[in-house]
């Protein structure tokens, strides 16, 4: 039997890698391939695996986005994200209040249900997923004009608290009807504020073990940072914080075997979203969409045309952002894997409507990527937010920094009008500690010396501290700052 079960689950896997190439080609998010996938394994499609655990499902999960949020953290670039802190914050406190606020009166009112039932369906639905967004516009070689990448990214990695928040407080007033709204409120600030200095400290520490244990052999160091990102997601979540600041706090870090950390956890993250999408798409029945379709498609059309909106042009009134801008943010906030397990949460605290919760959210999450997760080409284009995608430049060499050693890899374009252009490398003076190690010209590769010359468009990869890095930027009059080398 346990045969059958590694052969299945090894299946599923295969399949789910296999059609990742269809969000590839025609721009399909993918998280929608990997649901329907389960959907089609479960009991009412062909596969017939009967799977109605909800317990087990969310604990999947939850654990699945542990790994997914830090892996985000991980790759998201501080220096990008700074800019936008406040409008980032803004959206995942006040957006997310204001959503579930929005879509909890309109649910209350359309389906008879209490004022605390629709605000908990409203809650649940009120966090968003930038993955399928990125995953889309990855496909399509689609970029973003300005800060809007990076707010997306902030919003997507922060707004989960105050919607598990809102979620867990709703669940609690609907089961212990004695309790006060007024309560939950200290209690929230406490946490996020707790959370957050623990998140911070965290990150810290974890950058001080990887770079000081001096392990003996590589492959223990993805094992340390696993058992590191687990400690670090249970000790915040016990108290309502995010580790996903562990994440960023640790990539603006330079520490032991960075690239290839960076790579493991981004390839456990993609297991950790097959494995929950798929688990996702096998507790649901689609037979039992069918009745709340029509329900759903309201809900659906009220969050994406409404309470969506609302809550960014609201949300970002103090912005600089323009009226484009904010409209794209708010065409693009589809729902994703979050308001599938937070629905979860009414299945296992018993609550009256929880049935009818669950199917909804996952109908409206369905509806949320087709709809909004397909136009996203079209819509970035019609609001002018498009920006070629500048592919990054892979190198055949690898740089890990160690401690002591201040220099980093660093990538820098030479303009056509640079001093530098049509000069041998050993006329332009560099300091000693400025080395250049590779240069790329077009599709080649070139090794330096000191007779090379330099042409308009070359990159050059250069090991350089920051001081010798400022001096040539200077004396080269590059019109850009160095960018870090890609792994």
């Amino acid at each position: 039997m346990n045969e059958y079960i590694l052969i299945g689950v090894s299946i599923l896997l295969l399949i789910s890698v296999l059609v990742s190439k269809i969000s590839d080609r025609f721009g399909v998010p993918v998280l929608l391939l990997f649901l329907i996938l389960g959907m089609l394994a479960g009991s009412d499609g062909p596969g017939g695996i009967y799977f109605d655990d909800p317990a087990l499902a969310r604990s999947i999960g939850v654990i699945a986005l542990i790994l997914i949020l830090f892996s985000g953290g991980m790759d998201t670039d501080w220096n990008s994200i700074r800019p936008v802190i406040k409008e980032g914050l803004l959206l995942s406190t006040l957006g997310v209040l204001l959503t579930a606020l929005t879509v909890g009166f309109f649910a209350r009112a359309l389906l008879g249900w209490s004022l605390v039932e629709g605000l908990l369906l409203g809650s649940i639905v009120s966090s968003t997923d930038a993955a399928a967004v990125f995953s889309v516009l990855r496909s399509k070689s689609i970029g973003l004009k300005g800060q809007l990448k990076p707010l997306l990214e902030l919003e997507s990695g922060s707004n989960d608290p105050m919607a598990i928040f809102l979620t867990v407080g709703l669940i609690q007033l609907i089961t212990q009807p004695g309790l006060s709204p007024l309560n939950l409120i200290g209690f929230f600030v406490l946490q996020m504020l707790i959370g957050a200095v623990l998140g911070y400290c965290m990150g810290r520490v974890m950058v001080f073990l990887i770079n000081r244990l001096k392990l003996g052999y590589e492959g223990l160091y993805p094992v340390l940072t696993l058992s590191l990102v687990l400690l670090t997601f249970g000790l915040t979540n016990a108290i309502g914080g995010n580790g996903f600041l562990a994440g960023i706090i640790l990539a603006r870090h330079d520490f032991i075997h960075k690239r290839s950390l960076v790579r493991f956890h981004d390839g456990l993250a993609w297991l950790m979203q097959i494995a929950m999408f798929l688990s996702l798409g096998l507790l649901v029945f689609p037979s039992r969409l069918v009745p709340v379709a029509g329900i759903g498609l309201l809900i659906a059309g009220w969050l994406i045309f409404i309470a969506r909106p609302v809550s960014v042009f609201v949300s970002l009134l103090p912005s600089a952002l323009n009226w484009r801008e904010k409209a794209f943010i708010s065409w693009v906030g589809l729902r994703g894997a979050v308001p599938i397990i937070l629905a979860i949460f009414p299945l296992l605290a018993g609550i009256p409507e929880a049935h009818v919760i669950f199917n909804v959210i996952f109908f409206v999450v369905l509806a949320s990527v087709l709809l909004q997760g397909t136009s996203i080409p079209l819509v970035t284009r019609w609001l002018k937010v498009y920006a070629p995608i500048i592919p990054k430049r892979m190198y055949p060499i690898e740089y890990t920094p160690m401690g002591g050693l201040k220099s980093e890899l660093k990538e820098l374009t030479i303009p056509p009008n640079s001093p530098a252009t049509g000069k041998a490398i050993v006329e332009l003076g560099l300091p000693a500690d400025f080395l250049i190690i590779l240069i790329a010209r077009d599709n080649d590769f070139m090794l330096p010396s000191g007779g090379t010359v330099l042409q308009g468009g070359d990159t050059l990869l250069v090991l350089s501290d920051k001081k010798s890095l400022d001096e040539m930027l200077a004396k080269l009059t590059l019109q850009e700052n160095g960018k870090e080398a890609p792994g």
